[in-house]
């Protein structure tokens, strides 16, 4: 196997997702060594390096054959602001066919809504034209869990048994949401 230079160690292990201390954990090379050959401030030894790239080698390699969450979320995250009128998220919701969608707070997840939260408060005696003008906010459920783009799907399949819905990031930012739908494309 040919090995890159000792200074592509941290691209790749960006890369990756991964981080110091997990490649550290994965390697039993010490956290402070890798910082320590990444920033150049010492030269490791022949056998450091072949077990670090061995190390990233395998996870990357293991990750390939595995789905991950980026492979299977929808990219068109359809969203409401937690400021909008419940209104605005039942117009949404209409239009693009959606009984739930993910409440931010500009670009930070903050809860859900969903068609049941809607019929649980006018059930308890609210009126449409009372709810309508709320904010979202006020009528909001918890919000979806958040998993980076690199979850495997085992994970995720996990948490949609408690949740209805799962939403993708990459570097903090939203890029995906996977909903049952995207469940059953799998199979």
């Amino acid at each position: 196997m040919r090995f890159p230079r000792a200074s592509e160690l941290k691209r790749i292990r960006k890369s990756l997702d991964i981080t110091q201390v997990s490649l550290a954990r994965e390697s039993g090379v010490s956290q402070s060594t890798i910082a320590k050959i990444e920033g150049g401030r010492i030269s490791a030894s022949y056998e450091t390096v072949v077990q670090l790239f061995e190390t990233l080698d395998r996870i990357g390699s293991g990750r390939k054959s595995e789905v991950m969450a980026g492979d299977v979320a929808s990219r068109n995250v359809v969203t409401v602001q937690s400021s909008d009128p419940v209104q605005t998220a039942i117009e949404i919701m209409r239009t693009a066919g959606f009984s739930q969608l993910p409440v931010l707070r500009d670009e930070t997840p903050v809860g859900s809504i969903s068609e049941r939260s809607i019929f649980n408060i006018l059930r308890s005696g609210g009126t449409l034209d009372e709810i309508k003008d709320m904010e979202v906010s006020a009528v909001m459920d918890d919000s979806f869990p958040v998993v980076n783009e690199n979850t495997s799907m085992s994970a995720v399949t996990s948490m949609m048994s408690d949740c209805n819905a799962v939403l993708v990031a990459r570097r903090g930012r939203i890029v995906g949401v996977i909903t049952g739908t995207d469940m059953l494309r799998l199979i």
